[in-house]
C-alpha cells in the first residue's frame, strides 16, 4: 500500500545553516518519546556527516536521514501546538535550546554527534508572521480556512490505505488555499509544513503519538519491534474465539468466498479480464495492459520511498521495475476529473491506443474497487520510465555536489529538438486523433527526456478530450501558474490556442533559461513573468539579449548554433504566448515556423501585460489546480 511521502515534502523546508549553541532558555518541548518510539535509524548510522549539510542532503542515504529527523521532530512540534496554539518555537534562542535537546536525545542513541547541526537551521522552527498566510496560531489558521478545512474532514481517524491517500490529498488542497492567501508561491511549503502539524496535533484523533500520526502524517518507519506485544495478545485472543467457534467461522467463510467469486467474475466479466495466472494481461483489441495491484506493489517495492519520483499530474508517481526487467513510472491517481470506474477505464483505453515517438507511452492501469461506493476505489496508471527524468531538472537544476556543480546545461542542439518534439507531439494531440485532445497543463516538468534526450509529453493521460459542437468552457481550470493562457486562467475558455500558450511559454523557458514565473526577484515589486520580460525586450529590438548566456557564450555561437535560427524561436515562443487568443498560430503552424517552412510574422502589439497589477491581485483570483 502506498506511503505517504508528506515528510518528503517536509525535508525541503530544511536548510544548510549550523546550529547556534546556546544553553538557555529551557526548551519547552518533550522529546523523550525520541528514545521511546521504536523509529528506524538505519539511515542515521553511518559516520557519513563530515561534508557539509548541501552535500549531505544531496547524498540519498544522508537525505533520507534528515528527512526522518524532520519527521521525528516534527512530533514534539505537534504536541507543543496541541498544548500552546503556536505553530512554531517562540523565539531563535529557544530553537537552539530545543535542537541541542533533540541532539542530546539522538546522541544517547549512539547516533553521530552533528546530525541535528547539518540537518537543520533554528530559525526554520522560529514563529513568524511572514511564513504563510500570516498564521502563528490555531486562531489564525480558523480565521484562514474556517473551523471545517479539507484536513478536517480527511485526516480525522482511519488513516489507513486509501484513508491515508484522502488525508494527503487534502493536505495538498489546504497547500493551495494557503499559499492563494499568501499570494507569495515560495511559502508553499511552508504552508503544506502547517499542514502536517495541524492535522496531527489538532485533528487526528490518535494525536501527535498515534500509530495513524507516525505511518501516514509523518511516515515514520517504525521497527517490528512496535506492536509485538499487542500483536501477541491479539493472537492468543482470535485462537481462542477461533476454537470456541470454528463450526460457525468456517460457514461464515464458505458463505464470504462464495460471494466474493461471485463478485469477482462479475467484475471481471463488466471489465472483459482474462485471469492468466499471475501476470499482466493485454485486453482483448487494445494495447493497454490491465496490472494487479500486487504486481505494482512488488514492482515499487510496496510503494517504497526510495522509488518516489515526484508528484505528477493527478497524483504521485513511483519508480518500478516489472518481472520482465522493464521499468516503469507508477502513478496512484489521487484526484482527476472521470468519477466513475467505467469513464475512467474508457480513457485509459483511449489514451492506451495513443501512439507517437513524442508521447510518453501509457502502459495501463489497475483499478482496485473497494466496495459499492466507486469514490473509494484505487486507481493506478503504468507508464514508461523515461530515465533522464525532466526537462525542469536540466533548465534549472539544484546543485547536486560538494563543490556546487549541477548538470550541464543543454546544448543547442538538444534544445531545439526538445522544442521540436514537444511541437509534434502536441500536434498529434490536436490534429492526430479524433476527437482532439487538449493536454492543459504542458510545463516543463511535464515534458520528459528518454536515454537519448529525446523529449516525450506527458501527463496528457486524463486530460479532456474536446467535443466537436461543444462549448470549450470549463468550470475546473486545471494548469499551473505561469504556463497558463490568460483567457483559460481568468474564464475557463479552453481551446487549441490554450495548449499553443503554455508552449510557447516552455519555449522561451528553453530558449532563455529562465522560470516562467519567479516570485523571488528582490529587484522586481511584483512577480516575473518570461512572457512580458520577453516581449518588452524583442519591441525594444534587443531580442539577443533574451538568449540563455550558455547559448552564446564565447566559442559556443558557431555555425552550429546559429543566433539568427535561435532568435527565430524565440520569436516564435512569443508569438505562441500572446495574450491574444486570435493572434496565436496554431501548433501546426507553429512547427512549421520553428522547421523555417514559413516565415515568422511580425510580432503586434499587446494590451496590458498579463503580469500586470490589475490581473495578480491578491494570487486568489482563480483557482487551479497543483499538479
Amino acid at each position: 500500500m502506498m506511503r505517504v511521502f508528506i515528510s518528503f515534502l517536509l525535508c525541503l523546508l530544511s536548510v544548510t545553516c549550523a546550529a547556534t549553541p546556546i544553553t538557555n532558555p529551557i526548551c519547552p518541548l518533550d522529546l523523550n518519546y525520541v528514545l521511546r518510539i521504536p523509529w528506524t535509524a538505519t539511515d542515521c548510522r553511518n559516520p557519513f556527516f563530515q561534508t557539509t549539510a548541501k552535500s549531505a542532503m544531496n547524498d540519498t542515504s544522508k537525505f533520507h536521514c534528515c528527512q526522518t529527523l524532520l519527521s521525528l521532530f516534527g512530533i514534539a512540534l505537534a504536541q507543543h501546538l496541541k498544548q500552546t496554539s503556536h505553530f512554531n518555537l517562540p523565539d531563535l534562542a529557544t530553537s537552539n535550546s530545543c535542537l541541542l535537546d533533540y541532539q542530546s536525545k539522538l546522541s544517547s542513541l549512539s547516533l553521530p554527534a552533528n546530525l541535528v547541526s547539518h540537518c537543520f537551521d533554528p530559525l526554520q522552527f522560529v514563529i513568524s508572521a511572514n511564513v504563510c498566510a500570516g498564521i502563528q496560531t490555531t486562531r489564525d489558521w480558523v480565521s484562514k480556512l474556517g473551523q471545517n478545512s479539507p484536513l478536517d474532514s480527511g485526516c480525522r481517524s482511519n488513516l489507513v490505505g486509501s484513508g491515508c491517500d484522502a488525508c494527503v490529498a487534502a493536505g495538498f488542497k489546504v497547500q493551495a488555499i494557503l499559499t492563494g492567501i499568501d499570494g507569495n508561491k515560495s511559502h508553499s511549503m511552508d504552508c503544506f509544513y502547517f499542514a502536517v502539524l495541524y492535522a496531527a496535533a489538532i485533528v487526528n484523533e490518535s494525536g501527535p503519538e498515534g500509530d495513524s500520526a507516525l505511518d501516514c502524517i509523518f511516515n515514520l518507519q517504525l521497527s517490528t519491534q512496535k506492536g509485538s506485544k499487542s500483536k501477541h495478545t491479539s493472537l492468543v485472543y482470535g485462537l481462542t474465539a477461533a476454537a470456541v467457534g470454528l463450526l460457525v467461522v468456517f460457514v461464515l467463510l464458505g458463505i464470504g468466498f462464495w460471494l466474493y467469486k461471485s463478485k469477482q467474475l462479475a467484475k471481471n466479466s463488466s471489465l472483459e479480464l482474462d485471469e492468466q495466472g499471475s501476470r499482466p494481461h493485454a485486453r482483448p483489441n487494445t494495447g493497454s495492459i490491465w496490472f494487479k495491484v500486487h504486481e505494482l506493489e512488488k514492482a515499487t517495492d510496496n510503494f517504497s520511498s526510495k522509488n518516489f519520483i515526484g508528484r505528477g499530474g493527478f497524483g504521485l508517481v513511483y519508480k518500478g521495475r516489472l518481472p520482465d526487467g522493464s521499468m516503469v513510472a507508477v502513478k496512484k491517481v489521487i484526484e482527476s476529473d472521470f468519477q466513475g470506474n467505467a469513464e475512467f477505464c474508457n480513457e485509459v483505453e483511449i489514451i492506451s491506443n495513443l501512439k507517437h515517438r513524442n508521447l510518453v507511452p501509457l502502459r495501463g492501469c489497475c483499478v482496485v474497487d473497494e466496495g459499492f461506493d466507486e469514490s473509494s476505489s484505487e486507481r493506478y496508471l503504468v507508464y514508461d520510465y523515461m530515465p533522464n527524468g525532466n526537462l525542469d531538472d536540466y533548465l534549472f537544476p539544484i546543485p547536486s555536489d560538494q563543490d556546487g556543480t549541477v548538470k550541464n546545461s543543454l546544448t543547442w542542439p538538444q534544445r531545439k529538438n526538445i522544442i521540436l518534439d514537444v511541437a509534434k507531439g502536441l500536434a498529434y494531440l490536436h490534429y492526430g486523433v479524433k476527437p482532439a485532445i487538449y493536454h492543459r497543463d504542458i510545463k516543463a516538468t511535464n515534458i520528459l527526456l528518454d536515454a537519448d534526450m529525446r523529449a516525450k509529453v506527458a501527463d496528457f493521460g486524463l486530460a479532456k478530450q474536446s467535443r466537436e459542437g461543444q462549448s470549450h468552457l470549463t468550470t475546473r481550470v486545471a494548469g499551473t501558474h505561469g504556463y497558463l493562457a490568460p483567457e483559460y486562467a481568468l474564464y475557463g475558455q479552453l481551446t487549441e490556442k490554450s495548449d499553443v500558450y503554455s508552449f510557447g511559454v516552455v519555449v522561451l523557458e528553453i530558449m532563455c533559461g529562465r522560470k516562467a514565473l519567479d516570485f523571488s526577484l528582490a529587484s522586481s515589486p511584483r512577480a516575473f513573468l518570461i512572457t512580458d520580460w520577453a516581449w518588452s525586450l524583442v519591441k525594444g529590438g534587443k531580442i539577443g539579449e533574451t538568449l540563455d548566456p550558455c547559448l552564446v557564450k564565447d566559442g559556443d555561437c558557431s555555425n552550429s548554433n546559429p543566433k539568427g535560427i535561435m532568435e527565430r524561436f524565440v520569436a516564435v515562443g512569443i508569438l505562441c504566448s500572446h495574450v491574444m487568443v486570435a493572434l496565436r498560430p496554431t501548433i501546426m503552424d507553429a512547427l512549421k515556423m520553428l522547421e523555417g517552412d514559413s516565415e515568422v510574422p511580425q510580432i503586434s502589439d499587446r494590451p496590458v501585460p498579463y503580469g500586470h497589477p490589475s490581473f495578480v491581485g491578491d494570487g486568489s483570483n482563480f483557482s487551479i489546480s497543483r499538479h
